[in-house]
């Protein structure tokens, strides 16, 4: 039985030792009900719970968390402290880092970055090779795409 830390445990309400594990390709933490395909990696603290997915060769690392019903897909990335809950999908070759949150229905696809502060949410998408940092927010219905970059303190809402 793996020695499960608090901090992990209490991401989940009630769960319990047996209820995790580590990803045997990177070592990061699992919750029962998620899903890490072998491929995949999930490493360092990293941390999938849920009923989240990490399919393909994608790679969550550092302190990120991957929850609820989210996807990880393709080779997308999220990595630092960054959080994709909800029903949020990262696929693509997409970059998810530093202290961002995807959420909601949100979509980050292609080769899109999301960093820094910034939030995406709702039915939000950013694709193609848009970029989204600082501590923006894309919201609502909102798409931001081709090689746009929101960046600063900027909020894009639909």
């Amino acid at each position: 039985m793996e020695n499960v830390p608090n901090d992990v445990l209490e991401l989940v309400s009630s769960s319990a030792l047996q209820d995790w594990h580590k990803h045997p390709n990177g070592g990061g933490w699992v919750y029962k009900d998620a899903w890490v395909s072998d491929n995949a990696r999930v490493t360092g603290n990293a941390r999938v719970y849920g009923n989240a997915r990490v399919t393909g060769n994608a790679r969550v690392s550092g302190n990120a968390r991957v929850s609820g019903n989210a996807w990880i897909t393709g080779n997308a990335r999220v990595s630092g402290n960054a959080w994709v809950s909800g029903d949020a999908w990262v696929s693509g070759n997409a970059v998810v880092s530093g202290n961002a949150w995807i959420t909601g229905d949100a979509l980050v696809t292609d080769n899109a970055v999301v960093s820094g502060d910034a939030v995406v949410s709702g039915n939000a998408v950013v694709s193609d090779n848009a970029v989204v940092s600082g501590d923006a927010i894309v919201s609502g219905d909102a798409i931001v795409s081709g090689d746009a970059w929101i960046t600063g303190n900027a909020v894009v809402k639909k």
